[in-house]
């Protein structure tokens, strides 16, 4: 597994190594031991998994307040999507930038977001699915979020969004909020 770092302090791209042969390929998924090199002290508390039907729908921005933040890896298993993260650790040189990388099942890039950070994505093909490893139980009064259009981020989603939950459309832009750190 190839763990290469991205602008955003402690964001990285995870890029499997398949062995491929006639029968189709195979790779390394998760481990815990080369993970650590880059930070994981945690184990995998929660696998989840999305699927989401329309192209251009929009999850997001979210995370978890301390002290439930969590770290997540977060892979594209079936079709494509234009996965963000945005930094909000108030003493981290990279607060408030963003970050995006295109996540497809044919590319099996995953995406490693530490304790800290939003989390969204914009599907850019129907029928997208989405698995997650997260460090920390989903704990309701924990939850939080950001707008995915909010101006003082100013993500470029690639195709005009739609299909954006009502608690999605609801998050407060960040000159309104407290943020996590």
């Amino acid at each position: 597994m190839k763990k290469i770092p991205l602008k955003l302090n402690g964001l990285h791209l995870l890029k499997t190594e398949p062995f491929k042969d006639h029968r189709g390929q195979f790779a390394r998924f998760f481990c815990a031991r080369e993970l650590a090199e880059i930070g994981l002290e945690k184990p995998i508390a929660q696998i989840n998994h999305s699927r989401t039907r329309a192209k251009g729908a929009i999850r997001g921005m979210h995370y978890q307040k301390s002290p439930h933040a969590e770290l997540k890896i977060v892979r594209c298993i079936r079709g494509a999507c234009f996965d963000v993260a945005v930094d909000l650790r108030k003493d981290s040189p990279t607060y408030l930038q963003w970050h995006s990388e295109i996540l497809t099942e044919e590319n099996s890039y995953a995406l490693y977001i530490p304790e800290g950070f939003a989390h969204g994505f914009q599907t850019l093909e129907p029928d997208t699915e989405l698995l997650y490893l997260h460090t920390e139980f989903y704990t309701p009064n924990s939850e939080d979020g950001i707008r995915f259009d909010d101006p003082a981020i100013g993500i470029n989603w690639p195709l005009p969004p739609h299909d954006i939950s009502e608690r999605d459309t609801k998050h407060p832009f960040l000159n309104s909020k407290e943020l996590i750190k």
